[in-house]
């Protein structure tokens, strides 16, 4: 007498076969999941034991993403941003629609990253705030690179101090394009006069990245010192600033 096996004797079912499936995944995902927390938290613990010092840009970068991606790896984001843009400067100094151009970069990812850039101007304009701009000379100049030296058009900015070279006002007053900025000499020294300002620094940025003044650099500034001098305005410097660096009329003694 012969004897045949039942048909789902040894056999899995699709339904049984999805329920493992299911399983796995959710093994598998909840290993990432703690992998990735993992990674997290053993950076976040690196930071709080070494500082800055102790992590990298591009770590540094992931950490700041963390807000914006809570379930993301947020590693290959930052490499992609300091492939593009260079350093960690740049990156957080990056107008926002190039941000946007990176693979993962979105609104949420802009944000963090302007937040950070804003706090650090606030920070650094604070020190300078706090005593006379010709005393913290170094501290004038982390922050006028911080605030426009990596944009990508020029801007003008004026400084205005009062009789004890106290900071009374920062304002940009004009935007242009990639290489020039125009400058009205009448309106720098009017806008002076309102503020009550006895002193002013000059800035503006050169995207290019050379901070060389331009022969127009020079000329302009001279124009404007000689139009505030009777009124009792000083031009204490003309400060150029770009990605690499920064230069001084006054110490070039092109004025």
């Amino acid at each position: 007498m012969s004897h045949s096996k039942g048909s789902g004797g040894d056999k899995v079912s699709a339904e049984e076969q999805g329920a493992l499936f299911g399983a796995a995944a959710t093994v598998k995902a909840k290993v990432v999941a703690d992998d990735k927390a993992g990674h997290r938290q053993r950076l976040r613990e690196r930071f709080s034991n070494g500082g800055a010092d102790a992590v990298p840009d591009y770590e540094l970068l992931e950490m700041i993403l963390f807000r914006a991606f809570p379930r993301i790896d947020t590693k290959p984001i930052a490499k992609r941003l300091l492939a593009r843009f260079g350093s960690f400067a740049e990156v957080v100094s990056a107008p926002p629609e190039r941000l946007k151009e990176i693979e993962g970069v979105g609104n949420r990812a802009v944000e963090e990253l302007k937040l950070i850039k804003t706090a650090a101007e606030r920070l650094t304009k604070g020190q300078i705030q706090a005593r006379p701009a010709m005393s913290s000379w170094s501290g004038v100049l982390d922050y006028l690179r911080l605030a426009q030296g990596f944009d990508a058009r020029e801007a003008f900015r004026i400084l205005f101090l009062d009789k004890k070279n106290h900071l009374i006002a920062d304002e940009v007053q004009g935007r242009g394009t990639v290489d020039h900025t125009p400058v009205y000499v009448r309106e720098v020294v009017k806008r002076a006069l309102e503020l009550s300002a006895t002193a002013i620094i000059l800035v503006h940025n050169h995207p290019s990245g050379d901070p060389t003044p331009s022969r127009a650099d020079i000329d302009v500034t001279k124009q404007i010192i000689d139009a505030a001098k009777p009124l009792g305005v000083t031009v204490h410097d003309h400060i150029i600033v770009g990605r690499d660096g920064h230069a001084s009329l006054k110490a070039l003694k092109l004025i």
